[in-house]
């Protein structure tokens, strides 16, 4: 096949993009103590920017010095030194021809890792389902978070606005607001850990709210001519059959609304990002996003065979595709296909166990140019 979707152009705001193959968010707990960026990480984002990949997202970036971390050894744009280190990785990717979007994610009442506190934060006292990831560094049940005050939830938007102004200091091509996987922004709009009676709380409308807010500050912060994209998901991290109450009407309601925003993208993921998302013969995640928003989509979800994803943006179900671990098991799959060769399998155990850290070997594969 020549996958004449995947290798077409496309303009993501002000940025233009040779194809669509994007490099999903991926925790990889690999950065500094102090949540500084260092060169294992310069080399790990290089690969896939010479692999072929036109964009790459960062892991979840973390926002500030308080409740935002949500893995020891994750990096952070919380603090001008943070962001310095971050500009040596920005400047290789571009070197390569690639785009660099940061990820910014506040974790919430989701966090296993926090440097600064031990503390964990949401919008109600209702802790988590399910446990912490082991290879991510945490055992046992999320503990039950603080409620979070209307001046901590002023605190977090102004962590998003003071990253978001970082990223862009540092070089980067857009932010990502993480809106998915059951961390912060996703905890307000999940009914069973928001029982909020305020402004935040209650109807969709409410729960949403955070997210509108956060986007029109981060707007405000970074002007209009840088992309800020968001996350979103049914899934979670602690609960991965998760979905939302009033299936496709709710999804309606949410990406209508976020499509009226001064967002540029909507990225969504999903267990299978071309199987319906509702029940039986309903939408793809992707392509709610895509009808009811109106704004370009990514889709991710099991999407590493070329065949299927060219396939999903020939229905124009999503504009373009995001890739996790068929990315990790070949950094340069847009290449392999562009060339017809075959892709390298996932070993979960040698990439992700005993920790989710980056591997040496990782970085000594030979890649197809």
């Amino acid at each position: 096949m020549n996958f004449e979707h995947l290798f077409s152009d496309i303009h993501l705001k002000n940025v233009s993009l040779n194809n669509r193959f994007v490099v999903a968010p991926m925790t990889r707990i690999s950065a500094f103590d102090n949540g500084h960026a260092n060169e294992k990480m310069r080399r790990y984002y290089e690969r896939f920017a010479k692999g072929g990949f036109s964009t790459i997202i960062t892991e979840g970036i973390y926002t500030d010095e308080k409740h935002s971390q949500g893995y020891y050894n994750q990096p952070g744009l919380a603090n001008d030194e943070q962001m310095k280190t971050w500009e040596p990785v920005v400047e290789t990717v571009h070197q390569e021809g690639a785009h660099l979007i940061a990820q910014l994610m506040h974790a919430g009442g989701q966090s296993q890792g926090n440097a600064y506190t031990d503390e964990t934060v949401a919008p109600s006292e209702n802790a988590p389902k399910g446990e912490q990831l082991g290879f991510y560094g945490g055992s046992g049940p999320f503990q039950t978070p603080k409620k979070m005050t209307e001046e901590d939830i002023k605190q977090a938007k102004e962590s998003f606005v003071q990253s978001a102004r970082r990223a862009k200091n540092a070089g980067f091509d857009g932010v990502e607001l993480h809106g998915a996987n059951g961390y912060l922004l996703d905890q307000f709009l999940t009914d069973y850990l928001n029982d909020r009676e305020d402004q935040y709380g209650g109807s969709v409308e409410n729960r949403l709210r955070l997210f509108v807010e956060v986007i029109q500050d981060v707007r405000e912060a970074v002007g209009e001519e840088f992309m800020i994209g968001i996350r979103m998901s049914q899934i979670k991290v602690s609960d991965p059959e998760h979905k939302w109450a009033k299936g496709e009407d709710e999804a309606e309601y949410i990406f209508s609304t976020l499509g009226k925003t001064t967002l540029d993208y909507i990225h969504v993921t999903d267990g299978d990002g071309a199987a319906p998302s509702f029940g039986t013969d309903s939408r793809t995640l992707a392509q709610a996003a895509k009808d009811f928003s109106g704004l370009p989509v990514i889709a991710n979800g099991k999407l590493g065979d070329p065949v299927k994803a060219e396939k999903v943006l020939e229905d124009k179900q999503a504009d373009l595709v995001s890739l996790g671990t068929s990315a990790l098991a070949n950094p340069d799959l847009p290449n392999k296909a562009k060339l017809g060769q075959d892709l390298n399998e996932f070993d979960f155990e040698s990439t992700l166990l005993p920790q989710a850290d980056i591997k040496d070997h990782e970085l000594q594969m030979e890649l197809v140019k």
